[in-house]
Order: structure tokens, then C-alpha cells, then sequence
């Protein structure tokens, strides 16, 4: 199944970074796309701006959920 929302975990998972620094990141992409606070943001602006490739994301993320 093809993820289309990416969360501050998800951030944290893919980048190794902190809680604290996942929810900045979600914050900026967020602001950067005229997103309000309720609003998500998804797979593929995530991989935008950070730069990634949205299959390895996806892949990433698939490999981390298959073992919980």
C-alpha cells in the first residue's frame, strides 16, 4: 500500500533525526506550501523538499512498519 501522508515519526525514521526536529521539519514544508495547522503534508512534498527519491521513502518507511 502507497503511503500518501507523511508524519513527524515518519520524518524522524527516514531523516534519524529527534521528535523535536521531525515536527520543525513538518512545520517548515507545511509553511513553505500554504498549508494550515490541520493540514498534512504528504510523500511526495516531503521527498521535494528534502530531496528524495519518493520510492526509496516509501521503501524506507514500508521496511521500519513491516517489523512493529
Amino acid at each position: 500500500m502507497l503511503r500518501l501522508i507523511i508524519t513527524p515519526k515518519d520524518v524522524e525514521v527516514i531523516l534519524g533525526v529527534s521528535s523535536s526536529y521531525a515536527r520543525r521539519v513538518v512545520r517548515i514544508i507545511k509553511r513553505k506550501n500554504n498549508k494550515e495547522k490541520h493540514q498534512k503534508i504528504t510523500v511526495k512534498e516531503f521527498c521535494r523538499y528534502m530531496g528524495l527519491e519518493v520510492k526509496e521513502v516509501v521503501l524506507e518507511l514500508k521496511e521500519f512498519y513491516k517489523g512493529k
